[in-house]
């Protein structure tokens, strides 16, 4: 039986932001997804009905974005990631979500603020070097986005602190991200399965969003591809801070005594 009216005043407008992120305006929104869609669910179904949204909203990107990519970047970071999706699968039980949702917030509000701090040393300016690939890097972020991923939905702002610095083509940086999320959607597809997550109940009630989530994928790579590298960068940044404050604010609230 798909849920009542009520259920849908909540999901829709989850879905509409983890769309818009899913078409490559950050993050943030799409951490807001599952938040959102647990005032009508519990948090685990809530991961769960998102979890075949997400794929189909990556089909759509993968679309969109089909002609831009950095495969170099990809096979930096894929390796670690699907490890990390592995190590969390293992210890999926044992590991308390908000103290990782604690740790990669803080991580990543860090790294922001370091990015504010070099850009106002920078104000002369002179620009700041794009950073080159390094495999040390590469694997420690990449892991922690596949395991931030997997056991927090968290894996943007991992991904955003080795990505960024690289200051790829916009177009070339949102098609690495769409193919390294729908990677890591496909593989946890299976670990998903085996914890009992995902059900035939959940899977008709995705299956009525799906149109929604296509539209606003597609919505989002619209506005996405009209940004200039001076306005998406700036953009991305403040996302990524948003994301990681985002993250800080769950950790702590549900870490603290008497919560």
């Amino acid at each position: 039986m798909l849920p009542d009216l009520d259920f849908y005043l909540i999901a829709v407008p989850a879905v509409l932001l983890v769309g818009l992120s899913k078409g490559g305006m950050g993050e943030a929104l799409s951490l807001m997804g599952v938040p959102l869609l647990s005032l009508a669910v519990s948090p685990v179904q809530a991961a769960a009905l998102l979890l075949p949204i997400l794929i189909a909203m990556d089909m759509v990107s993968l679309w969109i974005w089909r002609k831009h990519s950095d495969s170099k970047t990809l096979v930096m970071l894929l390796p670690g990631a699907i490890a990390g999706i592995a190590i969390g699968w293992a210890t999926a039980a044992h590991v308390p979500r908000d103290a990782l949702r604690l740790i990669i917030g803080l991580i990543t509000v860090i790294f922001v603020l370091r990015y504010a701090y070099t850009v106002w040393l920078s104000r002369s300016g002179a620009p700041i070097p794009p950073k080159r690939h390094r495999l040390g890097p590469a694997a420690l972020w990449g892991s922690f986005a596949g395991y931030g991923s997997f056991v927090a939905h968290a894996g943007g702002p991992p991904f955003q602190i080795y990505a960024l610095p690289l200051k790829l083509d916009p177009r070339e940086y949102t098609g690495t991200i769409v193919r390294f999320f729908a990677t890591l959607n496909a593989v946890k597809l299976i670990p998903y399965f085996a914890l009992g997550q995902l059900d035939l109940g959940n899977l008709a009630t995705s299956a009525t969003l799906f149109p929604l989530a296509m539209a606003a994928t597609a919505c989002g790579a619209w506005i996405v591809r009209r940004m200039k590298p001076q306005v998406f960068y700036p953009f991305m940044y403040t996302m990524a801070f948003i994301a990681g404050s985002k993250l800080v604010w769950d950790g702590l609230s549900s870490l603290l005594p008497g919560n």
